[in-house]
């Protein structure tokens, strides 16, 4: 069947008539349809009512545009069944209140039956599946050194400690919690592509805190396992990290069709990194939403001078869309990619 969507195709390493445009992050905060939710529901209230986190899902595709939806949820909703006890406090993120920190705290951990135990995201799939016709749907998950860094650390961190201390001082255990999460993640993203995703992004957004041998050693072959695992269903796989210059080449290794690119490496050298036998997602930094709109249009026309109009970029930041961004510049982003070609970039 001829793959239409110019987001499916561009992940395929197919041409397109322009480059296709999402945004990690594009439903949630600066959007006022999305705080008017927010006053009346909590994040956990959002993803565990199908109807409402489709609702949520479908505002930017709406407002902006943009080229593909991806799922309204959160990498955490896993630790639910797990059992760690997961709660998002005002102002301080997430919080799990039975972090995991020896052997017996992850044989503690319970089986996890995705589609039973996190069925409310893949009704959410189904309902989206329905309403966004053309627009291609995007899951999700979490990969493991993400995942296990807030359930070691029992939320956010800058440093890392606990989690690295557990890698170099009680290696078993990491192992242990790696396997376990590995096969845990892959049930679940394995299940959003069976519910109707049309594509999936591993968000291993912390594992920039990590050296090239760490990554090899206590994180690739669970990744591996993930990627490799979603890759045999033929849905383009997106893999996604920050501050990963220095791990780019084992991160491809590790498996994805498509590599996200952070805006620390200019595009054009992240893909010669990787080699062209790989689409590439990315490169703004977040930040330049913030920027006067000629400042952003430059910007961006030198991430798609640097794509070259090789078949398999798909436009995106790198990361996530932060707090207070303007809505009308995530909305003219979206038009200049659109509206880009080399010869009108270069009069």
């Amino acid at each position: 069947m001829e793959i239409t969507s110019r987001f499916l195709r561009a992940a395929n390493r197919l041409p397109v008539d322009v480059t296709p445009v999402w945004f990690m992050r594009q439903a949630g905060r600066y959007m006022p349809e999305y705080r008017a939710i927010r006053e009346k529901f909590s994040l956990l209230e959002i993803c565990d009512q199908s109807e409402l986190a489709a609702e949520v899902t479908l505002q930017p595709v709406k407002a902006l545009g943009v080229d593909a939806a991806i799922l309204f949820a959160d990498i955490l909703l896993p630790a639910i069944p797990l059992g760690v006890g997961l709660e998002f406090a005002k102002g301080e993120g997430p919080i799990l209140h039975n972090p995991v920190r020896t052997l017996e705290d992850v044989k503690n951990l319970r089986p996890v039956d995705p589609d039973t135990d996190l069925g409310y995201v893949m009704e959410a799939i189904r309902i989206l599946r329905g309403e966004l016709k053309d627009v291609p749907l995007i899951g999700f998950c979490g990969a493991p050194f993400t995942v296990a860094s807030y359930i070691i650390e029992g939320g956010s961190t800058r440093e890392f400690l606990k989690t690295k201390t557990m890698m170099y001082s009680d290696p078993q255990t990491w192992h242990a919690l790696m396997e376990k999460l590995s096969g845990v993640l892959s049930d679940y993203l394995l299940a959003q592509i069976r519910a109707g995703a049309q594509a999936v992004q591993v968000f291993d957004s912390w594992v920039g805190a990590l050296n090239a041998a760490d990554y090899l050693e206590f994180v690739q072959p669970y990744s591996r396992r993930i990627l490799q695992a979603a890759q045999e269903t033929g849905v383009p796989v997106i893999h996604f990290g920050t501050g990963t210059t220095t791990l780019l080449p084992a991160m491809k290794a590790a498996g994805g069709t498509v590599l996200g690119l952070d805006w620390r490496i200019p595009l054009d050298e992240g893909w010669d990194l990787v080699g062209q036998d790989v689409a590439i997602q990315g490169n703004l930094d977040p930040a330049l939403l913030f920027a006067p709109l000629p400042e952003i249009k430059k910007r961006i026309h030198d991430i798609l001078r640097r794509a070259g109009g090789r078949p398999g970029h798909i436009f995106n930041l790198g990361h996530g869309i932060l707090q207070h961004t303007p809505v009308e510049n995530v909305k003219a982003v979206v038009d200049m990619v659109h509206e880009f070609s080399p010869e009108k970039a270069a009069a």
